[in-house]
């Protein structure tokens, strides 16, 4: 949501005064900076950096102090095990347990720990309650399959210096771990493509003891020295580190983990998100155009954030992609602590073969994080397909969505009453403004209480309700997980009493600062409080939902006003007794989790999907629900923004992705509002929001022509509801980015791997590019291929070249959008308004046919709302165009008696295809009538043929078709 002090007026007064004061002397945008850390105030970051820099200074004589023991190393059933000892400054030697693990899927895992911590041979300071262990239970959060091993592989050679390993199957892939200085090269067919420690900045920060030194009061030099180790390290930042005011103690002293990882031969790299800027990252060392900091992963109520930055946002996602023509790779770094990542580029000139004009560029990244064991997977592509597929396998893949969360979601802070959010509703019906979902923010509440209904605001939150699901309609209420801490609050009384809440590091429950004033924060890292949190949202404890209620996760980094970063301390205790520090990044999955559960419960029996949209998130969280890019502004800028972050949420593994239209903090023009609609029907989660100081901006609020351009827009998204719907079951299915970037679709044109501005959106064909810069009425789309493209609206044939732009016109009531040949696309063409009324509507089938004069596509539906689509109830075809005939078959092959049909199918039998569009159509339709056959059955259908004309395409019409849209059917052409 936004970052304010909900605090007592008195004070609230006081801070804003101070805080008006501050911006006088302050840049604003330096502000926003100031309360986040950079590298150099984050003691690990700083420290590795430095080890780097000491390393590349004397690359010529540095050699890392990691070698594997070689008598340690055995292999069995695809897992290689070792010792790596660690030289330390004064000969001891640290014993760090490594495994190799080659999976299945053909993909790699290292995990590397520290054996004095694993066994619990460490001291911890301040009587800490804090486990001793290095934080190892990421993956039960995390991992939901994958990690089968493939006992296949096998050791092609080892001796004292290393160990090669073939794996993937047909072995083409292929681990040579070096054991001295410790180095692990990941082949694919014989060619190094990642390559660990090459660089030799592995860095794990074994656990040593705490010397007491003598207090310096007034001696700045002897103070400093006291900061350093006898062999000269500095440890000011060991022990304690302070920012902001907080100060952070550290009970088991230094414990960061870091690996430079480089990917050979790839001059771009992707993904890690959440960031503003371009999907391909940025170099991190400086230079024209670079970052000067590192990408950092440590998730942060950053409000009105800025763009084109490394700073971290309300997510983690580590997850990076390297690409290069025709060949992809990546890595999952499975760490939950706070993680800062590098990022620098060079010419590969070790190898001789490679010197000269012909030397290629390679990536070399650096990963650093605070806490934790390391743990890292490997994928070798070789395709982006191959790297979201096998990535999903682990982390699971994006759920399939309520089908009324794919269209359009009106939101503000704060609809003030439930009469206002039941005239938004007949609004939106006057004006003809199709939507599906009106929500509320936090002023519902009782005095912030959640659970709760304000008492004369929203006396009848189930009438509102009820009207609501008479239009088709739903609800999203906002449930946030600190609990105000209060008197005669339930809620409250019941988790203190039962010990929920999080604790701080003296191993009390830890209170803090937000919306409601004092509060805690629900511990979901607990069985027993997720259990506990179920409780409240059954339908009689949440007086006042009903089915049609559903939820908005906000605040869950967590937000902390008062805390360090606006967050909570990292010597906070959660449940197990680990440290805030080890499992801050997942902290907002675990809310999710449990706020997943609670609404899939609310009801015996019920057995609905729930929609949950959350703001902070890590890997995984894609099989919950939707995210949104958070706090952004009403400005052009961050409306361009918004698409590459979109984007790079879909390459990451999260394509459930959107951005608030009209931007969250200000009052946007009617243009901009025109745009950001046209821009935001290609989000996969499109929601209006607004903060409370911003002016009322419904669509119809904005007066002609402007009501009528939004409303267009959000026709064509409704109209295409079935494609988009498509899209989610592939991202179901394998991963697929429901929209796609150039770099994904075409991994073989490197020339579009950097364009983020456009999109595709599914299997559909439909070219996408958003305008996004004022009083601009025309754009420059890049054409990633030879294949024909048509206009949307017009059927006009671009004059398109491979590997080249061609401009295409958008008045401000109009978005680009090119149809590429060879596909077909369903849509349904009646406006409605809501999904729920389009339900049982006839298709319109959409062919635009290739140079070559076939086509395909595909259609999934099922019932939108329940999981029955996992026990067969669905219907999934697949259209094609080919050697004359266009048909469609169930797409597995499945006949019509091989699953019993239940409600939902049986009325899907009632639906047919309505007309069929064919885009270039052939000489040869034009006719009167051709012949369709389906069910054992022949009959006419009528051809309405558009010979080409003026550069527009020949089409042709064909309607109505009347064949059920469950059934195989065929027409000759």
């Amino acid at each position: 949501m936004r970052s304010a002090l909900g605090l007592p007026t008195r004070w609230a007064a006081i801070l804003c005064l101070l805080a008006a004061l501050f911006c006088l002397i302050q840049p604003s945008a330096s502000v926003k900076e100031h309360d986040f850390k950079k590298c150099d105030q984050s003691g690990f970051c700083k420290r590795n950096r430095a080890y780097a820099d000491n390393a590349n200074t004397h690359s010529s004589t540095w050699s890392s102090p990691y070698e594997v023991l070689p008598e340690t190393a055995k292999f069995k059933d695809g897992q290689w095990q070792a010792v790596i000892l660690k030289t330390i400054n004064n000969g001891e030697k640290a014993a760090l347990p490594i495994t190799v693990s080659l999976l299945k899927s053909g993909v790699a895992r290292i995990s590397i720990d520290e054996e004095k911590r694993q066994k619990k041979e460490i001291e911890l300071r301040h009587n800490s309650k804090a486990r001793k262990e290095r934080y190892n239970e990421a993956e039960d959060w995390v991992i939901v399959g994958g990690l089968e091993l493939d006992k296949q592989a096998q050791v092609a050679f080892q001796d004292k210096s290393q160990a090669n390993i073939k794996y993937g199957g047909d072995d083409k892939f292929e681990v040579v771990i070096k054991f001295s200085p410790f180095e692990v090269d990941f082949k694919r067919d014989d060619e190094s493509h990642i390559k660990f420690n090459d660089r030799g900045l592995f860095n794990m920060e074994h656990w040593r003891p705490k010397i007491e030194k003598e207090k310096t009061e007034g001696d700045d030099s002897k103070a400093e020295e006291n900061a350093k180790t006898d062999d000269g390290e500095d440890e000011s930042t060991w022990w304690d580190e302070s920012f902001g005011g907080n100060t952070d103690s550290k009970p088991r002293g230094p414990e960061s983990v870091a690996m430079d990882i480089s990917f050979v031969g790839y001059e771009q790299v992707f993904g890690i998100p959440e960031h503003t800027g371009s999907i391909s990252l940025k170099q991190t060392r400086g230079g024209d155009g670079n970052h000067h900091e590192p990408y950092r992963l440590y998730n942060t109520d950053v409000f009105e954030y800025i763009l084109d930055s490394p700073m971290t946002l309300y997510g983690a996602i580590p997850f990076m992609q390297a690409h290069r023509k025709d060949s992809s790779v990546g890595v999952f770094w499975l760490n939950a602590a706070e993680t800062w990542i590098d990022i620098v580029k060079g010419k590969d000139h070790k190898n001789p073969l490679s010197l000269g004009k012909g030397a290629r560029t390679s990536t070399h990244t650096h990963w650093i994080s605070e806490a934790g064991i390391l743990d890292v997977f490997v994928f070798l592509g070789p395709t982006p397909r191959d790297l979201t597929k096998k990535y999903g396998e682990l982390t699971g893949y994006t759920a399939m969505p309520q089908e009324f969360s794919v269209g359009y979601h009106q939101c503000r802070w704060n609809y003030i009453s439930d009469d206002d959010v039941k005239d938004v509703d007949r609004r939106m019906d006057k004006y003809k403004i199709p939507y599906d979902v009106i929500w509320l923010d936090i002023e519902y509440t009782e005095e912030k209480k959640y659970f709760t209904w304000d008492p004369h605001s929203f006396a009848d939150p189930v009438g509102m309700g009820q009207q609501l699901d008479t239009h088709g309609r739903k609800l999203v209420v906002i449930i946030d997980p600190h609990i105000k801490k209060v008197d005669n609050y339930a809620v409250s009384s019941d988790m203190l009493s039962k010990d929920f809440a999080v604790h701080n590091k003296d191993d009390e429950t830890y209170e803090g600062w937000c919306w409601p004033g004092s509060s805690n924060w629900v511990d979901c890292f607990n069985p027993k409080a997720n259990e506990w949190w179920k409780t409240l949202f059954k339908y009689d404890s949440f007086k006042g939902t009903l089915e049609n209620t559903f939820l908005w996760n906000d605040m869950n980094e967590p937000s902390v006003f008062n805390g360090p970063e606006t967050t909570m301390p990292k010597d906070n205790i959660h449940f197990g007794n680990w440290e805030h520090r080890d499992i801050h990044n997942l902290n907002g999955l675990t809310f999710h989790n449990a706020s997943w559960e609670a609404m899939a419960s609310r009801k015996k029996g019920e057995m609905r999907r729930p929609f949950i949209l959350t703001r902070s998130f890590y890997s995984g969280s894609q099989r919950l629900g939707a995210m949104w890019t958070g706090d952004n502004q009403a400005n052009w800028e961050h409306l361009a923004a918004s698409i590459p972050m979109v984007l790079n949420q879909g390459i990451s593994g999260f394509p459930f992705a959107g951005a608030d239209v009209g931007g969250f903090f200000g009052n946007p023009d009617k243009d901009l509002m025109a745009r950001w609609y046209q821009a935001g029907i290609f989000y996969p989660f499109m929601r209006a929001h607004a903060h409370i100081d911003s002016r009322r901006r419904e669509p119809y609020m904005l007066g002609e022509p402007y009501t009528e351009i939004l409303t267009k827009a959000l026709r064509l998204r409704y109209a295409l509801l079935p494609s988009w719907y498509t899209a989610f079951f592939h991202a179901n299915r394998d991963g697929s980015p429901i929209v796609r970037p150039m770099v994904w679709t075409h991994p073989s044109e490197e020339s579009g791997f950097a364009i983020d501005d456009q999109l595709f959106l599914g299997t559909t064909g439909l070219l996408a590019k958003p305008i996004v810069e004022k009083d601009k009425f025309s754009t420059d789309i890049w054409i990633p291929d030879d294949e024909i493209y048509f206009d949307y609206t017009t059927y006009q044939i671009l004059k398109t070249q491979k590997n080249k732009r061609v401009t295409v016109d958008a008045a401000i009531d109009s978005v680009p959008l090119l149809m590429r040949g060879g596909h077909i696309f369903p849509r349904r063409d009646i406006p409605r308004r809501s999904s729920a009324a389009m339900r049982f509507d006839d298709y319109t089938l959409v062919v635009t046919v290739s140079k070559d004069g076939s086509a395909e596509g595909d259609l999934y539906a099922d019932d939108g709302d329940t999981f029955d689509h996992e026990k067969g109830q669905y219907i999934y075809r697949k259209f094609s165009l080919a050697d004359g005939t266009l048909s469609s078959v169930d797409a597995e092959g499945r006949s019509a008696k091989s699953v019993k049909a239940g409600g939902w199918l049986k009325a899907m039998s009632q639906v047919h295809v309505d007309r069929i569009i064919i885009v270039g159509a052939p000489a040869s339709l034009n006719v009167k009538e051709v012949q369709i056959a389906s069910e054992g059955k022949t009959w006419a259908v009528k051809v309405d043929y558009h010979s080409a004309e003026k550069g527009r395409a020949a089409f042709a019409v064909l309607g109505r078709v009347g064949a059920k849209i469950s059934e195989d059917w065929s027409i000759k052409i």
